[in-house]
């Protein structure tokens, strides 16, 4: 069992950042890959960013750039910087986990609004 608690969300203007936080614990063997995931008003939940273990890093489209991710494994920690938000990136925000051999855990989400 992997347990995810995410924070960092919150209430930001048109141009602002956040650094979103998604600390892991539990058996940390499942959290070789790790991903932030969004869901907008209205729309399917997307992909927004991944990092292995190794520090690999994916983005979805459009996001690298104005967004980063980066993790501490020693902390089992996984951030993502957002940068330049626009109203279009309020949403959830989920984080979880993928790697071989372990089902995928999710995070409760933490709110980004931007305005």
């Amino acid at each position: 069992q992997v347990q995810l608690v995410e924070s960092g969300g919150g209430s930001v203007q048109s141009g602002g950042s956040l650094r979103l936080s998604c600390v892991a614990s539990g058996d940390t063997s499942c959290t070789g890959g790790m991903r932030y995931y969004r869901q907008r008003p209205g729309k399917e939940r997307e992909f927004v960013a991944g990092i292995d273990r190794d520090g690999t890093t994916h983005y979805g489209r459009s996001l690298e750039g104005r967004f980063a991710i980066s993790r501490d494994n020693a902390k089992n920690t996984m951030y993502l910087q957002m940068n330049s938000l626009q109203p279009e990136d309020t949403a959830i925000y989920y984080c979880g986990t993928y790697s071989p051999g372990c089902r995928d855990y999710w995070g409760q989400g933490t709110q980004v609004t931007v305005s």
